[in-house]
């Protein structure tokens, strides 16, 4: 049966004609720890893994870093995909096993890499007293998932108009383009409209695009979005319509074109395309950890960074289910 969200004649269907949009809401997941930090997760669901190749958002704060603790995660792997950084407020240090140490400060994009293997820590700094931003992950093509680790980082000129202002870290849209390569055409942008504005974007029709309300709320092609929910908006309009509500709003604008890929298989930290693949993953971590620490493996080892490694969790009894 054909998956009409999917289905090729979208892409061809006549422009400006706005195809039904899906609210997705979050659901709460904590980092790990008693004083976990706390997360909104709206990407992957159980009914849409995918916008384009976006294939993971946490979306979190803003939060009282004296009372969550702030952002701590210990150095731990990722294979087949890419990691996209984008804070709201605070700072956060990172730390990978291609030699990379950079911080993460708002308005600024980080994309790593993984490719092949790479192992990376991310850490709030002290001064940071509010963190507010969201981790997004994009799975790789299968021509390129095994590429060397790489790390690109960005600061996007911000683009204002009537009652809107908006950064473009990856991809195009109105006029900008971001300089950061990806594997696949993608869309990222940080968007801020005045209360009661309005914009219409002229978007890629082959897109289908996420929508994440950050603050305020949002009607997005004639639907309401409340703060914290992902709008997903399926290919086939060359227009893309946002409207706040009487406050201001601030929003992630992702997209890219249907993955395209048959499947791919997401568990903990890796994007494989079996579960075969994601049982080699994790041994080749476990087996780079040690009493003594981290030691050289597929993953490699952090530059210079003090915290113990990540061990990965106990596979589940069932073979990993393939997403869409």
């Amino acid at each position: 049966m054909t998956n009409p969200e999917r289905d090729p004649a979208l892409l061809t269907c006549e422009t400006h004609v706005t195809p039904a949009v899906e609210i997705m809401t979050p659901r709460d997941v904590p980092l790990g720890g008693p004083r976990a930090m706390g997360v909104r997760r709206t990407l992957p669901q159980r009914g849409r893994s995918l916008i384009g190749a976006w294939c993971f958002l946490d979306h979190y704060g803003p939060d009282d870093v004296a009372q969550t603790g702030g952002m701590k995660v210990a150095p731990h792997p990722h294979t087949g995909l890419q990691t996209v950084s984008w804070l709201f407020t605070g700072e956060i240090e990172h730390r990978d096993s291609a030699g990379h140490h950079a911080m993460v400060r708002p308005g600024e994009v980080n994309l790593m890499t993984a490719g092949h293997g790479i192992s990376h820590s991310e850490v709030s700094t002290a001064a940071t007293t509010t963190l507010h931003g969201a981790q997004l992950w994009v799975a790789l093509p299968d021509d390129a998932r095994d590429t060397a680790p790489t790390f690109a980082h960005h600061e996007p000129t911000p683009v204002r108009g009537d009652g809107f202002e908006a950064r473009v870290f990856l991809g195009s849209l109105i006029g900008e383009t971001s300089p950061v390569a990806t594997f696949t055409p993608l869309l990222g942008a940080e968007l801020l409209l005045d209360p009661g504005a309005s914009i219409t974007l002229d978007v890629d029709a082959s897109y289908e695009h996420g929508v994440l309300v950050d603050t305020g709320a949002l009607v997005v092609a004639g639907v309401d979005v409340a703060k914290d929910e992902l709008a997903y908006v399926p290919p086939g309009s060359d227009r893309l319509e946002l409207r706040a509500g009487a406050d201001a709003v601030r929003l992630l604008l992702l997209g890219g074109p249907p993955f395209g890929e048959a499947m791919i298989v997401m568990w903990w930290n890796f994007v494989g395309r079996s579960h075969d693949e994601i049982v080699a993953f994790r041994e080749q971590w476990q087996g780079q950890l040690t009493p003594g620490g981290l030691v050289d493996g597929r993953f490699g080892i952090p530059v210079d960074d003090p915290l113990p490694p990540i061990p990965a969790p106990e596979l589940p009894n069932a073979r990993l289910r393939e997403r869409r």
